[in-house]
């Protein structure tokens, strides 16, 4: 990956719960049908809570990432405690929680096709 090229990870949320299952799902069913290139993990509370190196590595590329999850504060936190905080700049995080699917996918693509 180069450093012009976005990255998006999306969270399924599947522990915690806190995303409406209709926005996430149609977010994951968004994502899946337009061809480009995303990491889906099931929960980035249960890798945080796990420390799970994934994080570290997310944390520690150079190339702009965007994260499809819930609050920025609290996915900025969970990096936090899993020891990989995300860096300042170049990380967009989505709003899952209260924004709309397709507000959200609109974001998301709009950016990762602005930079391919």
């Amino acid at each position: 990956m180069t450093d012009t090229e976005r990255r998006i990870v999306y969270c399924h949320c599947a522990y915690a719960r806190v995303v409406p299952p209709e926005v996430k799902d149609e977010v994951l069913a968004g994502l899946a049908n337009s061809g480009v290139a995303f990491d889906a993990v099931p929960d980035l509370c249960e890798l945080a809570a796990r420390q799970d190196p994934a994080l570290q590595r997310l944390a520690s590329d150079t190339a702009p990432v965007d994260v499809v999850a819930c609050y920025p504060r609290a996915v900025k936190w969970l990096f936090h405690a899993a020891e990989a905080s995300l860096p300042e700049a170049g990380v967009t995080i989505h709003n899952m929680r209260t924004d709309t699917a397709q507000a959200t996918l609109a974001a998301v693509l709009g950016t990762a096709e602005a930079k391919a």
